[in-house]
């Protein structure tokens, strides 16, 4: 229990109330620095620098569930999965909890606080008879946001939370974009793995053919050997492969919250690589922006660090508060109640800073300097956005370049092998023409197998890029 300092409550309470007023008067004429203007954003092009021709750029389309255009229901149920049970989906989860929680503890320290308390005391001295003392009552403080530091600091907590958030989303789509990668990788390797074999039985046959020719005298033993080294050669790509493709199998169980061998059942048979849709939904440059988690959390960060900034200076001023206390005092439980035992007070408070060696002015120099990290590291969020969508659009572009010469030269390469093998199994031509035809075969249908993956891929890292995964707010960035 507080005891009155301005004097009795009936009459000190006017005086007490004065002071106050008085002295925010004082406060409010001290010069208080403007507002921090926010830094200057980034210019940001009109249109993509590496888009082709053909691909219309189009008003932002909504991509938060980009992978359903690949019409695939096993990838769709996978990144479902991923979304609910991966381990950094959760602890960015939690995160956002965290901040919510620290934006109402911010947010709580602009109302007053109530405090009831009750207490029991039983005293001796020496031999004289014991004493009892019984309380009970409210203690109550407020301290007014006259210079509005604490509205700054539920302001940062508030930028806080909503960079949690769009930190949650970036996981979201940063998962979902590395799900849909691993599956379509799976699928190329599994392609790439029955291209080997079916061609390492195409060389099995051809070194049986060799060695009913070498028996029969017809040719050398160095056909033989040239035809073992080059079946074995390719039997040698079937573990590679194969160590991949269960690698794959373990990355996409753990993605999705599972032990490596959980997804062995259901992936490990061989399916065709998923198809990308023909359209692109390509946005302009700044409505991709506007669409990525990780550029809205990097604006966020700003504004916190724009708060704390403002937050930082308002400490250099007077503070203010009020408290008082309603309670009763009495010696006895039976008296506890009388009129006589009530207490009250009533505390009006002006702190000052005078000398503190300018650990204020340092503090705000701080937070400034704070800000100007965050608004670096937006410009650096932002300029990566932009070469993550140019760098995706390049490579797609050489992607399809790169499989439609491919698919060319493997059609020319398979009519190739089949007269080589016929023309050496009539005695026309040497080994060495089947041999350098059945590698070129080999190696062009391999690369049209990684070629749809990688295409695949590039639209996956593309909607990734434009900033598909999550639903943006309707907040302007």
């Amino acid at each position: 229990m507080q005891n009155n300092p301005c004097g009795n409550i009936r009459a000190g309470s006017l005086a007490c109330i004065y002071a106050l007023a008085a002295s925010a008067l004082l406060g409010a004429c001290a010069t208080v620095q403007p507002p921090v203007a926010a830094p200057s954003a980034l210019s940001v092009p009109s249109t993509w620098s590496t888009m082709a021709a053909a691909v219309p750029v189009q008003p932002a389309t909504s991509l938060a569930h980009w992978w359903q255009r690949f019409d695939n229901p096993l990838l769709t149920a996978l990144i479902t999965q991923a979304l609910q049970a991966n381990t950094s989906v959760h602890s960015a989860q939690a995160a956002l909890a965290q901040a919510r929680a620290q934006q109402d503890v911010q947010q709580a320290g602009l109302a007053p606080t109530v405090v009831a308390s009750t207490s029991a005391q039983r005293n001796r001295v020496g031999r004289q008879d014991a004493s009892n003392l019984f309380q009970a009552g409210f203690d109550a403080s407020w301290e007014p946001d006259v210079f509005g530091g604490q509205r700054s600091t539920v302001a940062a907590s508030r930028a806080d939370t909503l960079a949690a958030q769009t930190s949650l989303a970036d996981v979201q789509v940063s998962l979902a974009a590395e799900v849909a990668v691993n599956l379509i990788t799976l699928r190329g390797l599994q392609a790439r793995l029955a291209i080997a074999q079916s061609n390492l039985d195409t060389q099995t046959e051809t070194l049986q053919i060799t060695r009913w020719r070498t028996q029969a005298g017809l040719t050398s033993s160095l056909d033989l050997e040239q035809a073992v080294a080059a079946s074995e050669q390719t039997a040698a790509l079937l573990p590679a492969l194969q160590t991949s493709i269960d690698q794959n199998l373990h990355a996409l169980a753990v993605l999705t919250g599972q032990a490596p061998g959980a997804l062995q059942a259901s992936l490990a048979p061989a399916q065709p690589i998923p198809q990308a849709p023909a359209d692109l939904a390509l946005a302009f440059p700044a409505e991709t922006l506007r669409q990525r988690a990780d550029v809205r959390s990097a604006e966020h960060r700003v504004s916190a660090a724009l708060a704390r900034v403002s937050a930082a200076d308002a400490a250099r001023y007077p503070s203010f508060g009020l408290s008082g206390s309603l309670g009763l005092s009495a010696l006895t439980l039976g008296t506890l109640t009388d009129g006589a035992s009530v207490l009250k007070s009533l505390l009006a408070s002006v702190s000052v800073p005078v000398l503190d060696g300018g650990a204020r002015r340092a503090q705000v120099r701080v937070q400034r300097a704070v800000l100007d990290q965050a608004h670096s590291s937006y410009q650096a969020t932002v300029l990566g956005a932009l070469q993550e969508v140019e760098d995706a659009l390049v490579a797609l572009r050489g992607d399809r370049d790169r499989l439609a010469r491919l698919q060319a030269a493997a059609e020319a390469a398979s009519n190739a092998e089949l007269l080589a093998r016929q023309r050496y199994t009539s005695g026309l031509i040497d080994f060495s023409a089947v041999l350098d035809t059945q590698r070129t075969l080999l190696a062009t249908q391999d690369g049209v197998a990684s070629a749809e993956a990688d295409v695949v891929s590039d639209h996956v890292r593309l909607y990734k890029a434009l900033g598909g995964g999550w639903v943006p707010d309707t907040e302007p960035a």
